[in-house]
């Protein structure tokens, strides 16, 4: 057990990296909506969650044990969405659970990034799942705000739960990379600067990141010479 663990640990950020793509993108693969809902979105926050186990070091801290403590609470609240699909503050209280989650992990990402040493595997998974994460508060954040106003986007199906979430995904996932197709577009002033704050946040972590990786090269280099 303890090889496997060890096995597990030395992979981290590539398993986070896996659990991030397939929680935002499986969707790809499931053509019914309300199957996705019922089972998939529950089965991707089980896998999300066992995937950022190894993330969290110290197994007394106190951000190890919030992070378990409040994963359980992650872990049920799609659970409850069939049954609570037409409570306004559950779906409230769901994004919001949810935003908390992705920050916490991204914190934490970052402070490994931002130690010193030099560019490997884990440096390289550890970006990808921050640009990641930052598209998972991003789409929690917005599907907050289209919950508590149905015209705050057009372009959205708002038939169900999974409709909303893969809408923004995209919608969020377009934003970041600058593509911005147009066919779905923030309808309120709210929306629009939250839209615009999110594509400026992408922009400014790629920045920061390729600095940090010219920081680790550069350390790297010198070290060698």
């Amino acid at each position: 057990m303890s090889k496997i663990a060890s096995f597990f640990e030395s992979k981290k950020y590539e398993l986070l990296l896996f659990a991030l793509l397939q929680h935002l993108y499986t969707g790809i693969f499931i053509r019914d909506l309300d199957f996705y809902t019922r089972v998939v979105w529950p089965l991707n926050m089980l896998i999300l969650g066992l995937g950022s186990i190894f993330i969290f070091k110290g197994k007394y801290s106190w951000r190890h044990r919030f992070r378990n403590l409040h994963f359980v609470l992650v872990l049920l609240l799609p659970v409850g969405i069939p049954f609570f699909r037409d409570i306004h503050w559950y779906f409230m209280f769901l994004n919001i659970n949810y935003i908390v989650f992705f920050a916490f992990m991204f914190l934490e990402l970052l402070r490994f990034l931002l130690k010193p040493g030099y560019i490997n595997s884990d440096i390289i998974s550890a970006s990808a799942c921050g640009y990641f994460l930052l598209i998972e508060i991003s789409v929690f954040l917005l599907q907050a705000f289209e919950y508590n106003n149905f015209g705050a986007f057009k372009g959205i199906d708002v038939s169900s739960s999974a409709g909303i979430f893969t809408d923004l995904v995209y919608f969020c996932s377009i934003t970041f990379t600058s593509i911005g197709f147009g066919d779905i577009t923030p309808n309120t002033h709210v929306t629009k600067l939250i839209t615009a704050f999110i594509g400026t946040a992408g922009q400014f972590y790629t920045v920061v990141l390729v600095g940090i990786l010219i920081s680790k090269f550069s350390s790297n280099t010198d070290s060698s010479r």
